[in-house]
């Protein structure tokens, strides 16, 4: 060790916490010699006891030399040099000082060694397969979409929901406290009929936990033999029945089934809390010890693990001479840097097939076909788990064992799902082709693509919205556990809070308008189906791109006028504004058309392009919608669409002129900017006052009134403020020459100043 950092949570603040004294050390001691640490936080330790802030000391009631030896062992742990620590322990537990609880610091640096070994990193986490739930790490069993998109098995969920701190262990959102989960319909077909061994499984080991918490072992025990018959790489079959066996005191077969589950799933921590289980049952405490702590270096927050651990360990440290002298040398080889954990468990465990891990692990088969109690079950001998159960069919036998192994590892899946929406480097973004290369690039990560019938075998019906007809694309489970297609769930939401299948209600999705995708239908979409869900993109993005189009088929709002630069709020309440907004918003264009009705044509031939600056929802779906005014527009033909109306347009422009034609020009400009500034100047206080607050103060006039297209901004102001009938206004839309318009302008100011009160 080169040196040590002295500074709050580390040696230093370890001991100055515990002694609640102030600092007075220096920040740090790097540049001092090995140990030379140690001993300068034994000095502290030894200052703080004799200064008498120990306090905790005094309510423990130990006596001052237990304690500064506890503080020594301690500080000796923090430092590394566990063999000194452990020696330290041991001297305590000769006088019988040592106690169990005093032992979690030392464990606590074990398992951090453990994690820190060469390797370590690589392995797989638990629960890596495709329809396995994050919280159990089994198969999904009666699956639950949460509000945030991840699913769970409901009884997991129904586990934590008592608890007022249960988040989702994906996403850290919390889950509801209240009203009852409800399944995945779709998904719980699709685990049904894809995967009928395994979902048979998945009930026998639901009534086998029922007999058992009825404290009927055997009957439980019998419904797992039945259940690993159906799902042999089920680790949480075999970890359910270690637990009965050793309930029963079968520390044997306990054992064998701690052996499997760890040997299916070498990084999940339950497995070997069970192996360990049943090796202290078995009074082989050293192994035990060994994964108890291997146990905790997965999961630091077990609990059960780190007191059994204690116990066994300060039982080793016992002064009772064979403990001594033939469990404390293991105890030793775990704080070697070659340890018996490193070379032989860590090299099980960074094992990349599970299956090979398995069959080169155990010694003895596993059969367990024709068992039918738990008397046969001790005389059978283990058999291959990789085989086949009897009368299951090659078909079945692969779709069994997707649903346990990992499609694809956790890098490999998000860029198999970052496919959706874009293309690797080498493609061009946003392209049909290149999203169909980055599918198949997706698919050949899969390690068993090869042997996989499972995507010949799913029906794309299956995977369908029952509103478009179409497969899921940005699938969306409701709190009902239904399934539907984004937009097709929103536009439903336009016309009723209510769910589309069972009219169940649903404010909160009116009300929030915040919708967050089922993620494991889409992995399996991806996964399943890649061609479908290349298909159903590309047609998508059609459709996006029709939208997106500014010159043919623009949607248009047929209410009131509007005019370029001037601010026009809108209340939308009518289902297919409210689908015509939202879909300008997705297209990323944010415009549309704003016209007067006609009672012949349905609206005008001439409008405003008004760009979408705010929305602002409301809790019954209503909204208001802040937009301002950017080009003129002439209908070239009307049209219809979803609902709303839509039209093919061109722009229209101002014709600008030169020379002696714009000096006139300026000059009527000028004149007639003083006439409208002198108007509205006359206005009384309150109506200026209203004018000022919704369309802001006049505008300036321009350093070059031919700069716009569609000329000086004050001109459009004045006519928005203007008590002038809707069909007054629209000619000046209409005009293509800023002289016409300033006359038309000019003649409305005369008029209302011989005729309007002010």
């Amino acid at each position: 060790m080169s040196g040590v950092s002295l500074g709050r949570g580390s040696l230093l603040g370890f001991v100055l916490e515990e002694a609640a004294i102030p600092s007075t050390a220096p920040a740090s001691v790097s540049s001092s010699p090995e140990g030379s640490e140690v001993e300068v936080m034994l000095e502290l330790a030894a200052e703080a006891f004799r200064a008498r802030k120990l306090q905790l000391a005094r309510r423990a009631g130990e006596p001052e030399e237990t304690q500064q030896q506890l503080r020594r062992a301690r500080c000796l742990a923090l430092a590394g040099r566990l063999g000194e620590a452990l020696e330290e322990y041991r001297l305590l537990s000769r006088r019988g000082r040592l106690r169990a609880q005093h032992l979690d610091l030392l464990l606590g640096q074990l398992a951090q060694r453990l994690r820190g070994s060469p390797g370590w990193e690589e392995g797989e986490p638990p629960g890596g397969g495709l329809l396995s739930c994050r919280q159990c790490t089994g198969t999904l069993f009666e699956p639950v979409t949460l509000h945030c998109g991840h699913t769970y098995c409901r009884g997991c969920l129904e586990k934590e929901q008592d608890s007022t701190r249960a988040s989702c262990k994906l996403c850290g959102e919390k889950l509801p406290t209240t009203g009852a989960y409800r399944i995945n319909v779709v998904l719980n077909s699709f685990l049904g009929k894809y995967f009928p061994a395994e979902s048979r499984a998945l009930a026998l080991r639901h009534e086998g936990n029922v007999l058992y918490k009825k404290n009927k072992p055997l009957a439980a025990l019998e419904k797992y033999h039945q259940a690993i018959k159906l799902a042999p790489k089920d680790h949480l079959l075999w970890s359910n029945r270690a637990q009965i066996n050793a309930s029963m005191k079968c520390f044997e077969d306990a054992l064998r089934d701690g052996n499997a589950a760890c040997s299916i799933q070498p990084f999940w921590p339950k497995g070997h809390l069970r192996k360990a289980q049943a090796l202290a049952g078995l009074k082989k405490m050293d192994k035990a010890l060994t994964e108890y702590l291997i146990c905790i270096a997965l999961d630091s927050e077990n609990k059960t693990a780190k007191m059994e651990a204690q116990k066994i360990l300060c039982d080793l440290l016992s002064p009772i001479e064979e403990n001594i002298h033939q469990k404390l040398p293991n105890i030793m080889q775990i704080m070697s840097p070659c340890s018996r954990i490193k070379g032989t468990v860590l090299n099980s465990l960074n094992s990349k097939n599970s299956s090979n891990v398995f069959e080169n692990s155990c010694k003895v088969n596993v059969d367990t076909a024709g068992i039918d109690n738990k008397q046969d079950w001790k005389t059978h001998s283990y058999c291959n788990l990789t085989k086949p159960a009897q009368g299951m069919s090659d078909n079945q036998d692969t779709l069994k064992k997707l649903s346990t192994e990992r499609a694809l590892t956790t890098s490999e899946m998000k860029n198999a799902l970052k496919t959706k929406h874009n293309a690797t480097k080498e493609d061009k973004p946003g392209t049909t082709e290149g999203y169909n290369k980055c599918i198949k690039r997706a698919r050949s990560l899969s390690p068993s693509r090869e042997h996989d019938v499972l995507p010949k075998v799913v029906d794309a019906f299956d995977l369908e919205c029952s509103l478009c007809m179409r497969l899921y694309y940005e699938p969306i489970t409701t709190p009902c556990g239904h399934t539907f297609c984004l937009k097709c769930i929103e536009r439903s939401m336009d016309h009723s809070p209510k769910c589309p299948l069972c009219k169940e209600v649903l404010p909160e999705y009116q009300a929030l308008r915040k919708y967050n995708g089922t993620v494991l239908i889409e992995e399996l979409i991806a996964h399943y189906l890649p061609e479908e869900l290349a298909d159903r993109k590309r047609v998508n993005d059609e459709e996006m791109a029709e939208l997106s189009n500014l010159n043919k088929a623009v949607p248009i709002f047929i209410c009131t006028m509007a005019y370029p630069t001037v601010p026009c709020p809108l209340h939308i309440f009518e289902p297919r504004y409210r689908l015509m907004i939202r879909r300008c918003m997705e297209t990323g264009n944010k415009q549309f058309g704003m016209c007067l009705s006609d009672p012949v044509k349905g609206f005008a031939d001439y409008g405003c392009m008004l760009e979408v600056r705010s929305v602002e929802f409301f809790s019954d779906g209503r909204s208001v919608v802040d937009t301002i005014g950017r080009r003129r527009f002439k209908v070239l033909r009307h049209s219809e669409k979803d609902g709303y109306s839509t039209a093919d347009i061109e722009y229209l422009e101002d014709k600008k002129v030169e020379g002696e034609d714009y000096a006139e020009l300026v000059r009527l400009h000028d004149l007639v900017y003083d006439q409208a500034y002198m108007w509205f100047s006359s206005l009384k206080q309150v109506l200026k006052t209203r004018i000022l607050s919704h369309f802001g103060p006049m505008p300036r006039k321009d350093t070059d009134i031919q700069a716009s297209p569609n000329g000086p901004g004050w001109c459009w102001w004045l006519l928005a403020v203007l008590p002038l009938e809707s069909r007054a206004q629209l000619p000046f839309l209409a005009m293509t020459t800023l002289q016409e318009r300033l006359n038309g302008i000019r003649r409305v100011l005369l008029f209302m100043s011989r005729n309007c009160p002010r």
